[in-house]
C-alpha cells in the first residue's frame, strides 16, 4: 500500500488564514455594537485614521514602501484607487449604520449578495459571458429582492447597497496593482484628509466624542487596527489557497453575522425573510456548483 501524500503545510496554513480572516469579520458586529450612542459617521471617520496610521506602521516593519511610492507617483493610476477609497468607506458606514440600528440580518444578506452582484457586474460592465446556472443564480436573488419589496412593502436597501458598494469595490480594485495591504493603506491615505477634517470640525462643534470617553476613544482607535488585521489574513490566505478554496471560506462571514443577528441581538426573522434568504442561498449554490464545474473542465484542459 502506497503511503498517503502529506499534508501541503502552505495550504494549511492558507485556510488558517482564510478562517481567521472571514470569523473576524463575522464576529464584527460583536465589535460596533459596543460604541453605543456614537453615531456611524463618526467611527467611520476614526476607522479612516487610525487604520491609516496603524498601516504606516505596519508597511514601515514588513518594508513594503515600494509598491505605495510607485503608486503614489502615477496620478492615472490613482483615480481608482480613490474611487476604490471612496467605495469601501462608504460600504463601511452603510454596514457600521446597520449593526448600530439592529438590521445584521440586512448586513449578512448584503454580503451573501456580493458573489452574485459580482456576476451581474462582470455580465453588465466587462461584458463577461455567464453560464446558465449562473444567470438562474442571478435570477432567484432578483426574485428574492422583488418578493421583499412586493410582500413587505419596502427594499432591505442596507442590504442591496452593501452589496453593490463591495461588489463595485471588487471591480475597481481588479484594476489596481497592489497587492491588498498597500491598497488598503493608498486608499486609507487618500481619506486621510477628509476624515481628518471631519474629525477638526466635529471637534470645533462639540460633538466629538473622543478624548471625552476615554474607553470610547480606546474603542476607536481599535477600530483601525481592526480594519487592517483580516486583511492581513486574508492576504495569506490568497497567496496560499486555490480560488475555489478561498471562495467556499467566504460564506463563514455572513454567516456568522446570520448567526449573531438571530442569537445574540435577537433580531426576528420573519417568513418572508426567511424565503429570501433560502432563494439567495440555492442561488449561491448554484453560483458555487458552475464555477467548481467551470474550474474543474479547465484544469482537464
Amino acid at each position: 500500500m502506497l503511503p498517503s501524500a502529506p499534508r501541503d503545510p502552505e495550504a494549511v496554513k492558507g485556510v488558517m488564514f482564510g478562517l481567521t480572516a472571514y470569523t473576524m469579520w463575522g464576529c464584527f458586529p460583536l465589535f460596533f455594537a459596543l460604541f453605543d450612542g456614537i453615531p456611524a459617521f463618526e467611527i467611520l471617520i476614526h476607522r479612516i485614521l487610525w487604520s491609516c496610521l496603524f498601516l504606516v506602521g505596519l508597511i514601515s516593519v514588513l518594508r513594503r514602501w515600494p509598491p505605495v511610492v510607485a503608486a503614489l507617483v502615477q496620478p492615472k493610476r490613482l483615480g481608482r484607487v480613490l474611487a476604490c477609497a471612496l467605495l469601501i468607506a462608504f460600504n463601511w458606514g452603510i454596514y457600521i449604520y446597520a449593526v448600530e440600528n439592529e438590521q445584521v440580518l440586512q448586513a449578512s444578506l448584503g454580503y451573501f449578495l456580493t458573489p452574485l452582484v459580482n456576476v451581474a457586474l462582470g455580465m453588465l460592465v466587462l461584458r463577461e459571458v455567464m453560464a446558465k446556472l449562473q444567470l438562474v443564480a442571478l435570477g432567484l436573488a432578483s426574485l428574492a429582492i422583488a418578493i421583499q419589496f412586493i410582500m413587505l412593502g419596502e427594499l432591505p436597501w442596507i442590504s442591496l447597497l452593501l452589496a453593490l458598494s463591495f461588489g463595485s469595490y471588487g471591480l475597481f480594485r481588479k484594476q489596481v496593482p497592489l497587492d491588498g495591504l498597500s491598497g488598503l493603506f493608498v486608499e486609507t491615505l487618500l481619506l486621510f484628509p477628509l476624515a481628518l477634517m471631519a474629525l477638526t470640525w466635529m471637534s470645533w462643534q462639540g460633538e466629538s466624542h473622543f478624548i471625552h470617553d476615554v474607553p470610547m476613544s480606546a474603542l476607536l482607535v481599535v477600530s483601525g487596527v481592526l480594519t487592517a488585521l483580516p486583511l492581513m489574513a486574508f492576504a495569506g490566505a490568497a497567496r496560499r489557497l486555490r480560488l475555489a478554496t478561498l471562495g467556499f471560506l467566504m460564506y463563514i462571514n455572513p454567516s456568522i453575522q446570520f448567526v449573531i443577528a438571530l442569537t445574540v441581538f435577537g433580531e426576528p426573522l420573519g417568513i418572508i425573510q426567511l424565503a429570501t434568504f433560502l432563494m439567495i442561498w440555492t442561488g449561491l449554490a448554484l453560483y458555487s456548483w458552475s464555477s467548481w464545474q467551470s474550474r474543474t473542465r479547465q484544469a482537464a484542459a
